[in-house]
């Protein structure tokens, strides 16, 4: 082909040229905080012992520990904690949970302490749908 006969390319800021896609997404930092109750507490926490979420990542103050099964009890909830949800949700009212040892007075709570934005191309090889001429829900 000619390439005089070839049409010049859009511009940059033509309605031809799709915009950059923006893959940011924000959560909510977290922060769970053991909290004493009436109650004695059993497990191997106590009150003031801490960790915060940001991200997927768990972090502990230096050379704390944290029981596995309180752990495992809260882990569910934090993604949820972590993503912006309806002022009536009872995610969004709701703070403490307690420890799921029923003999235990202990309690935790979830306090949402600022944002951090992560770009969908940094945390998931998974392609944005319809991203290159994918399909809705297509795979890698």
């Amino acid at each position: 082909m000619d390439p005089a006969s070839v049409p010049p390319a859009p511009a940059p800021d033509s309605p031809l040229v799709a915009p950059p896609r923006d893959d940011a997404f924000t959560l909510y930092d977290l922060r769970v905080e053991v909290v004493a109750t009436d109650r004695p507490m059993v497990c191997n926490h106590r009150a003031g012992l801490w960790f915060t979420l940001s991200g997927e990542n768990l972090a502990f103050p230096p050379g704390e520990t944290f029981p596995l099964y309180p752990l495992a009890a809260l882990l569910p909830l934090l993604p949820a904690k972590q993503r912006p949800t309806h002022p009536h949700d009872w995610m969004t009212t709701d703070a403490e949970i307690a420890c799921p040892d029923p003999y235990c007075g202990g309690r935790f709570r979830i306090t949402r302490t600022g944002t951090t934005t992560f770009r969908h191309g940094e945390v998931t090889r998974v392609p944005l749908p319809g991203a290159d001429g994918d399909a809705p829900g297509g795979t890698p």
